[in-house]
């Protein structure tokens, strides 16, 4: 499974999160660094990503439109790098089983 980190995530967590899912990337290493949420989410369903965001467009989204893709909400704040890595990392397994669940198009992490 591979993550798509909005604009609102930094980069830097994309080499800490590939171990455990591969081929993730941001989206302003994408040189989507201002495309709109729309393109975000058209992009993230065509090439087979999870959307992680602390916005709450990508849930208006999930709900207007179903999935894919699996919307990962953050809904923990402002917080470090490893702080929001560690959510990432702790929800592992609840992560993966949504993705593959047809009737889950979001999960909120707090």
């Amino acid at each position: 499974m591979k993550l798509l980190l909005d604009q609102n995530l930094s980069h830097r967590m994309v080499a800490s999160l590939n171990e455990f899912y591969p081929d993730s990337t941001q989206v302003s290493l994408l040189g989507m660094g201002e495309a709109s949420d729309k393109s975000i989410w058209e992009y993230a369903r065509e090439e087979g990503y999870a959307i992680v965001t602390q916005d709450a467009d990508f849930h208006e989204y999930s709900l207007l439109e179903g999935g894919p893709p699996l919307v990962i909400w953050l809904k923990c704040g402002n917080q470090p790098k490893k702080v929001m890595l560690s959510k990432l990392l702790n929800h592992r397994t609840v992560i993966e089983q949504s993705a593959i669940d047809p009737d889950t198009w979001c999960i909120e992490l707090y």
